[in-house]
């Protein structure tokens, strides 16, 4: 039942985001890293660190301040039904399992965070091009980061679904997710704070590559940023989860 259930959610999620608008977002911040990497001069770098930077180039914007922006507009996307004309109301009086109803949510905010993660891949692959480096492309690299980075969205998801279920305004949890996406320029710059700091996770797990970085928090092995995401998730998703099944009719 429980099963069911959650599969029944789930179509009921995907044909409400069918109806709208909200796939045009995916694309989004490919196209501007395809356009900041087909606009970077790689004229005197060495040919060996090249596509390095390239990669680097493109995935940067994204990572920092755009991933980050993304998940909470998808966060908030899949909760603007319930909260007009009384949809909580209507929807959590109906007999199905408030887990499955989050685990619906959730799914569908981590599958257009994977879609744009997958159109990432073109954006790679467009760069790479203008600058007639496709051969050199780093594929173990550039999924790794790609996936990574995917992962590392995942607490940020569900802190922001947990602020969706709760705010009945769709540009409050929105503005906030904005204001404190901002400051990972200078949040990544700690390693002392930089792990933990939600909104920078995505950033670490994407740009971090075994530590090479050398500075703030990208010292860090990847290793162990992917711990810190783990428990950040394991959280995020348990408050909200608390907070859906304790939320009123």
């Amino acid at each position: 039942m429980g099963f069911r259930s959650f599969l029944g959610l789930l179509g009921a999620e995907r044909l409400k985001l069918s109806r709208s608008l909200i796939w045009l977002l995916v694309p989004i911040s490919p196209l501007l890293a395809a356009l900041i990497g087909a606009m970077s001069n790689l004229t005197d770098v060495p040919e060996a660190s090249r596509y390095d930077l390239l990669q680097s180039t493109v995935f940067m914007l994204h990572a920092l301040l755009l991933m980050p922006i993304l998940t909470g507009i998808f966060s908030s996307f899949v909760c603007r039904y319930e909260h007009s004309g009384g949809g909580w109301k209507a929807t959590l009086s109906l007999p199905v399992s408030r887990t499955a109803l989050y685990g619906a949510k959730f799914f569908m905010v981590a599958a257009l965070l994977a879609a744009v993660q997958l159109v990432m891949i073109g954006a790679l692959l467009a760069a790479s091009a203008v600058h007639g480096i496709t051969g050199s492309i780093d594929w173990q690299s550039a999924l790794v980061s790609l996936l990574t980075g995917w992962l590392a969205c995942l607490p940020l998801a569900a802190l922001q679904l947990w602020a969706s279920i709760g705010w009945s305004s769709f540009a409050a949890p929105l503005a906030i997710n904005v204001a404190m996406t901002i400051p990972n320029i200078l949040v990544v710059n700690s390693d002392k704070y930089g792990p933990f700091y939600p909104w920078a996770q995505p950033a670490l797990g994407m740009l971090v590559q075994g530590g090479e970085q050398n500075f703030g928090a990208f010292n860090l092995p990847l290793e162990n940023i992917l711990v810190t995401v783990g428990c950040s998730f394991v959280l995020f998703v348990a408050g909200g989860l608390l907070y859906l099944h304790r939320k009123e009719i």
